[in-house]
C-alpha cells in the first residue's frame, strides 16, 4: 500500500481512493449495506488503516490496525477529517514497527511517531473522555501479558448510535506479529467491529 514510505516517493497510486472505490463497487454489485464496511490490516496494512482514518473516516464503520504506524509526514501535514471507532494491537518489542516510534528513520521505513502518540490522536479526534484498563488472562503458559486500554465516552458513531471508542491492546514483549500466541486477535477485532453493526 502506498502510505508514503521514502522509497515510494513519486508514486502516484492513490490506494485510499482505490479502497473507497472498491468498497462502493462491492456494495453495489452484491447489494450490501453501505453502513457495514470495516477495515483491518497488519504492518503496511496497519499504516493504511491510519491513513484511511485520517482521510476517509466515514467510509468504514470501524477500523482495526495490527502492528500499524502513523507516519510523521501524515501527522504533521494532515488532520483527521472526522471520527471513526479505532483499534490498535501492538507488541512493545516490535522491532519493525517500533512501539516507541522511529523519528530518525533508523529502520528505513521513514519517520513515524510512537504507538501511544498515534493512538492518542484517534482518542482526541473521537473526543474520548476516560480510559478503562484491563489486563487480559494469559492465553497460555509463557504467553506475553496483554493490557487492553479502552478509551470511552467518544462522539456517537452515528445519531443515537454507540460512542466512537478507541482500543489499544498492548502486548508486553510482543513482536511484529498477529499476536496469535498472546490473544485471540481475530475474535478481538470481530468483537470490536460488531459493536458498530447497523
Amino acid at each position: 500500500w502506498n502510505v508514503g514510505y521514502p522509497f515510494q516517493k513519486g508514486l502516484k497510486r492513490d490506494d485510499v481512493g482505490f479502497l473507497c472505490h472498491l468498497v462502493r463497487h462491492i456494495q453495489k454489485k452484491y447489494g450490501l449495506d453501505k453502513n457495514n464496511a470495516f477495515l483491518t490490516g497488519m504492518s503496511n496494512g496497519g499504516e493504511m488503516c491510519y491513513l484511511m482514518a485520517y482521510r476517509q473516516p466515514k467510509t468504514f464503520a470501524a477500523i482495526a490496525s495490527v502492528a500499524g504506524l502513523t507516519m510523521e509526514w501524515l501527522y504533521k501535514s494532515e488532520d483527521p477529517r472526522g471520527t471513526v471507532p479505532f483499534m490498535e494491537i501492538h507488541g512493545t518489542s516490535d522491532s519493525i514497527s517500533a512501539w516507541e516510534g522511529d523519528l530518525t528513520n533508523e529502520g528505513g521505513w521513514g519517520e513515524y511517531i510512537s504507538v501511544p502518540s498515534a493512538v492518542g490522536i484517534m482518542i482526541a479526534q473521537n473526543r474520548c473522555t476516560f480510559e478503562e484498563k484491563t489486563v487480559l488472562p494469559l492465553k497460555e503458559k509463557g504467553a506475553n501479558v496483554v493490557t487492553l486500554h479502552h478509551y470511552k465516552g467518544g462522539i456517537p458513531a452515528w445519531k443515537d448510535g454507540p460512542q466512537s471508542d478507541v482500543l489499544l491492546y498492548e502486548i508486553d514483549g510482543g513482536e511484529h506479529s498477529w499476536g496469535f500466541g498472546d490473544m485471540d486477535t481475530c475474535q478481538a477485532i470481530w468483537d470490536f467491529f460488531k459493536e458498530y453493526l447497523r
